[in-house]
C-alpha cells in the first residue's frame, strides 16, 4: 500500500524545513568515498533516503548511493522494487538492486533470521572501503530489540541493543535515527508528502517481532508512554558496561596471550571464571564468530581447565574450536582444503595450499635458473635435514618437539627440491633458499 502524495520538483519549496535534529544527525556524519542508503521502500528507509540526498548529497557533493535486497518473499516484492526504482529515478539517486535467495525460507520460525543473513551478506558484496552504509532503525526498533533479545535471554552486550555506528565488510553502518521515534519520523514523512510502501508481512503475528511490535509495545507503551526511552536509556548504560568488558578483555588477552596468538594457561587459570568467559567471548567475537550459547559455561571451562596434558579437550561453536594443546588455548577456525595432489611452484605461479600462500622470487638480478620445486601434503615418514651436510631425522619428532599442534601437522605445505625437503610451511627453510643473500639465488616466501 502506497502512502503520502508525489512532491514535484518545483513544490519542494512549499514543503516544511527538515528539521534542524534530523539534519545534524546526517550533516555530523564523517566524510566517506560513497554513502549507501539501505533502501525497503518503507517508511522509514524512504525519509532516510530523502534526508540524505538532501543533507548530503546536495549540501555536501557526497556520493550517494541507495542499494534494496529484494528477498522475493512477499507477494508485493516486485511491487516495492519498481516503486524503489522509480523513487530513485526521481532523487536521481543511483540504485543498485541485489535479489537474494533465502536459505531456509519455508521455516517460519527461521525465516526472520534467514532474511536477515542474506540482507547483511547482500550489503557486504557491494560495500567497498571506507564506504558508509546507512539504515533507518529508530528508537522504536531499539527498544523493540532490546525486549526482544532480553525475553531470548542474553547479557549485557546483547541489552546494548543496535550500535549508531559498526564495521560492516569493507566499510562501516551507521544508523542515524536511533534517537526518533518512528512517530516522529511518520510526522515528517506525511508532512512532506513522501511516498512509501507498506510489507504486508509486518502485520503477520507468527513472526515474534512483530507480535512484540503489534501486541506487546502498544499496550506496555499505553501504560508507560516514555517506555522506549527508558529502554534505550538501558541499551545506553548496557552499552558502556559492554564496551569497559571488552577492555577488560583485551588487557587480559594481552597478558594471557603469547608470540604464536595462543593463551597461556597457567595465566589463563587464574583469572575468575566470569573473566575467563568474558575473555573467550571478546576473542571469538573479535574473530567474527558467534560465543558458544550455553548455561554451562563452568563446566566447559573445567573441562578445559583440568584435564590431563596428554588430553585435547575442546569447545565447538559455529565455524571454530577452543583447543588446548601443550598447556596452550588455541582458537581454531576452519580452513581451507588440503590439496589431494601436490604442486609445482614456479616464480610465475604462486601456489595457494590449505590457508598457505608460497612464492619463489629471484633474490637480486641473477642469471641462475629458477629452481624446480614441488609442494606436496604430509604423508608420513618423511626426514628432515636442517643443515647442509648433516644428518637427518624425522619430521615427526621435529614438529613434536616445536610444539606444533597435531590439526595444524597435517596442514602443513612441504616444499621439495631433488627429493630433498626444503621448506615446511612458514615454520622452517633451507639456508640456500632463505636470508639476505640466499646460496641458489632465489628467496622461497611462506605467507599463512
Amino acid at each position: 500500500m502506497t502512502q503520502g502524495g508525489k512532491p514535484g520538483l518545483i513544490e519542494q519549496s512549499r514543503l516544511p524545513a527538515w528539521p534542524e535534529e534530523l539534519t545534524e544527525a546526517l550533516s555530523s556524519l564523517p566524510h566517506a568515498p560513497r554513502v549507501w542508503v539501505a533502501y525497503s521502500g518503507g517508511l522509514d528507509s524512504t525519509l532516510l533516503l530523502h534526508l540524505a540526498r538532501y543533507c548530503l548529497q546536495e549540501a555536501r557533493g557526497a556520493s550517494l548511493k541507495a542499494i534494496h535486497v529484494n528477498h522475493q518473499l512477499q507477494a508485493n516484492a516486485g511491487l516495492c522494487e519498481a516503486h524503489c526504482r522509480r523513487t530513485c529515478e526521481e532523487l536521481s539517486v543511483p540504485l543498485v538492486v541485489d535479489t537474494v535467495e533465502v536459505v531456509g525460507a519455508g521455516i517460519k520460525g527461521g525465516i526472520e533470521e534467514a532474511a536477515r543473513s542474506a540482507r547483511y551478506a547482500a550489503f557486504k558484496r557491494w560495500l567497498e572501503p571506507g564506504d558508509l552504509l546507512l539504515m533507518a532503525h529508530h528508537a522504536d526498533d531499539q527498544a523493540e530489540t532490546v525486549l526482544f533479545r532480553l525475553i531470548r535471554g542474553t547479557g549485557v552486550a546483547g541489552l546494548a541493543g543496535m550500535p549508531a555506528f559498526r564495521p560492516l565488510g569493507q566499510g562501516a553502518l551507521v544508523r542515524p535515527l536511533l534517537r526518533f521515534s518512528q512517530e516522529r519520523l511518520r510526522a515528517i514523512a506525511q508532512a512532506r508528502n513522501l511516498r512509501w510502501v507498506d510489507d504486508p508481512s509486518n502485520e503477520d503475528q507468527d513472526f515474534d517481532r512483530n507480535f512484540l511490535r503489534r501486541s506487546i509495545l502498544p499496550r506496555l507503551r499505553q501504560r508507560w508512554p516514555s517506555l522506549p526511552k527508558r529502554i534505550n536509556r538501558t541499551a545506553e548504560y548496557a552499552s558502556e558496561q559492554a564496551e569497559l568488558a571488552d577492555r577488560l578483555a583485551e588487557l587480559q588477552f594481552n597478558q594471557c596471550c603469547d608470540d604464536r596468538a595462543t593463551l597461556r594457561m597457567d595465566l589463563f587459570a587464574r583469572l575468575s571464571v566470569p573473566e575467563q568467559k568474558n575473555l573467550l567471548r571478546w576473542w571469538i567475537s573479535g574473530l567474527g564468530f558467534a560465543p558458544p550459547v550455553t548455561r554451562h559455561w563452568a563446566d566447559l571451562l573445567a573441562g578445559l581447565m583440568e584435564a590431563k596434558r596428554d588430553r585435547s579437550p575442546e569447545i565447538r561453536g559455529p565455524g571454530y574450536r577452543l583447543r588446548r594443546f601443550n598447556d596452550r588455548l588455541h582458537l581454531v577456525t576452519e580452513e581451507p582444503e588440503i590439496p589431494l595432489s601436490g604442486k609445482t611452484l614456479t616464480p610465475a605461479r604462486p601456489v595457494h595450499w590449505a590457508g598457505y600462500t608460497l612464492w619463489l622470487e629471484a633474490s637480486s638480478p641473477s642469471r641462475q635458473t629458477a629452481p624446480v620445486l614441488q609442494v606436496t601434503r604430509r604423508e608420513g615418514g618423511e626426514r628432515l635435514r636442517e643443515r647442509s651436510g648433516g644428518p637427518t631425522r624425522p619430521l615427526k619428532k621435529w614438529l613434536q618437539e616445536k610444539g606444533v599442534p597435531p590439526w595444524q601437522r597435517t596442514r602443513l605445505p612441504l616444499v621439495w627440491k631433488a627429493g630433498e625437503l626444503v621448506a615446511i610451511g612458514d615454520l622452517w627453510c633451507a639456508s640456500d633458499l632463505c636470508g639476505g643473500e640466499p646460496g641458489s639465488g632465489w628467496r622461497l616466501r611462506c605467507e599463512r
